[in-house]
């Protein structure tokens, strides 16, 4: 007789259903494990022996064999323990089989018959849903994230032993209360733009940036607020959808990033990554793949501090998910694709000493070493970068002000609004914000007066700009337009797109 539970494996931010077949037979003795398993599956079988002796159980004498299907299915971490041990308990008729055929089960068994929590819980709790089971036993460490899904009852374990009660009616196991619902008003932030005295031109921008999903880098000495800013970009941000919300919470329990009693994320990320991270930390992939920075980003911020001290290497992966929004990973043994749609903000000082352009100390460094520094960053990357602000020190008089300045509550119904209009705008296209807009779509929605478009080419003529850049002044123009509430793009909006490609001007460092 062969005995069935039903489990997944997780791939890229989704789950497979994977069957865990067990029978117990004679002619042998041991149990063979098949089915394409990775060393932390084979290594379930000491964990699964130990947990049974812990927890009153016998393992079968006999020839057991457990086959993960499908067989040319890799199967990677430790959640295959409980519906491996469930599967082989029923096969030796030490719990009822008769709930599994609609059930599914996921954790790591410890050896002392614990359930220890695992990642990818919420995927292999939506694909449970999506095969029509149920119920999905979980670790208690995940039982928030996997309620999330609805249709499916999530109950929560924290040893195999209660697993085998409620298998065989002798507890009743009360389902968790479904998590679905995104809470975010913006109070729930410990940063306001309140905080921040003067930088009245870098809030603007940030706004514009905010309000169009446009990336940012920023330009200034240290010390001048560039971090402090950047901080404080989500709480300017439009609350999450409930997809939004669901797919960033996919991503982060794929990685591992959820911890206990966390269920759907409410707040979009903010992901800093050091100057020394490597590409694949970036970009995602590794032995066994996970999300990188600019997918655990994905419907929020990436913030590069000092984006010239990251290597080139690293900054040029960049460009495939800031143009597709997606992050596609080929390996020899697998190949994934990550969602990495993020607003990049990126912070640099002006040169090698950071004083270049101060209004009171003066810069030590050569007319060629300012331009070997900005040389660190490619064109290609930097045209794929909307907005060049740069940033100058605020002045005593305003850091001891005491005059308020304007919340991040305040600045968040604007963006709210002009996201309001690019919502309609965009109804049935499957794109949301200007910035994703492309070519045929500008044309479409981008009509420029004579006047608007003779401004551009004359910026376009004196600066040497890209087709990326011109592309990216428009949409940009179109954001600032929103924000006034203006059905057309005036010139002054193209005026003041232009302002923002600062280090596109000649001489700029020279």
């Amino acid at each position: 007789m062969v005995i069935r539970t039903h489990t997944g494996a997780v791939a890229g931010i989704g789950a497979v259903e994977v069957s865990v077949e067990v029978s117990v037979t004679g002619g042998g003795l041991g149990l063979f494990l098949v089915g394409l398993p990775d060393n932390a599956v084979r290594e379930s079988e000491q964990r699964i022996r130990s947990a049974f002796e812990n927890s009153g159980f016998r393992m079968t004498a006999r020839k057991c064999v457990v086959n993960l299907a499908p067989a040319d299915l890799r199967k990677e971490g430790s959640g295959f323990d409980l519906p491996i041990a469930v599967a082989i308990l029923a096969a030796t008729e030490q719990v009822a089989a008769d709930k599994l055929s609609d059930s599914a089960f996921v954790g790591e068994l410890s050896l002392d018959g614990g359930v220890r929590g695992v990642r990818g819980v919420l995927p292999v709790a939506a694909e449970a849903r999506a095969k029509g089971l149920r119920r999905i036993y979980v670790p208690r460490e995940n039982a928030a994230e996997a309620a999330v899904v609805e249709g499916i009852e999530t109950l929560a374990v924290s040893t195999l032993a209660e697993v085998a009660e409620s298998l065989n009616g002798e507890r009743i196991i009360e389902p968790e209360p479904c998590g679905m619902t995104v809470t975010d008003d913006g109070d729930a932030y410990a940063e306001d733009f309140a905080d921040v005295k003067g930088q009245a031109f870098a809030k603007r921008a940030l706004e514009i940036a905010a309000a169009g999903g446009h990336n940012v880098i920023m330009i200034g000495p240290p010390g001048a607020g560039k971090t402090m800013l950047a901080r404080r970009m989500p709480t300017i941000l439009p609350p999450m959808t409930a997809e939004e919300a669901l797919e960033t919470t996919k991503i982060h329990s794929v990685a591992g990033n959820l911890g206990a009693c966390r269920g759907l994320m409410s707040q979009r990320p903010f992901r800093a990554p050091h100057h020394l991270a490597s590409p694949v930390a970036l970009i995602g992939g590794g032995q066994n793949p996970r999300p990188g920075e600019v997918s655990l980003a994905h419907n929020g911020v990436l913030f590069l501090d000092e984006l010239p001290e990251f290597g080139r290497g690293v900054l040029e992966v960049l460009r495939q998910p800031l143009e597709d929004k997606r992050i596609a990973i080929s390996r020899a043994r697998y190949a994934v694709d990550y969602p990495a749609n993020f607003t990049l903000i990126a912070s640099m000082n002006p040169c090698p000493c950071g004083y270049y352009n101060h209004p009171d100390k003066e810069c030590t460094c050569s007319s060629a070493s300012v331009q070997r520094y900005m040389g660190r960053i490619s064109g290609p990357l930097m045209d794929r970068i909307d907005l060049h602000v740069e940033i100058v020190p605020v002045s005593r008089e305003e850091m001891s002000s005491e005059r308020p300045a304007e919340s991040s509550r305040e600045i968040r119904r604007r963006v709210e609004a002009a996201r309001e209009v690019q919502a309609r705008r965009f109804a049935g296209a499957g794109i949301h914000t200007n910035t994703m807009m492309s070519a045929s779509m500008l044309r479409r929605f981008c009509p420029l007066s004579a006047e608007a478009r003779g401004l551009l080419d004359r910026a376009m003529a004196r600066l040497g700009l890209s087709a990326r850049a011109y592309d990216r002044i428009i949409k940009v123009a179109r954001t600032i337009a929103d924000l006034d509430g203006a059905e057309d793009i005036a010139a002054a909006h193209i005026s003041e797109a232009i302002n923002y490609r600062s280090l596109d001007r000649e001489g700029w460092g020279r």
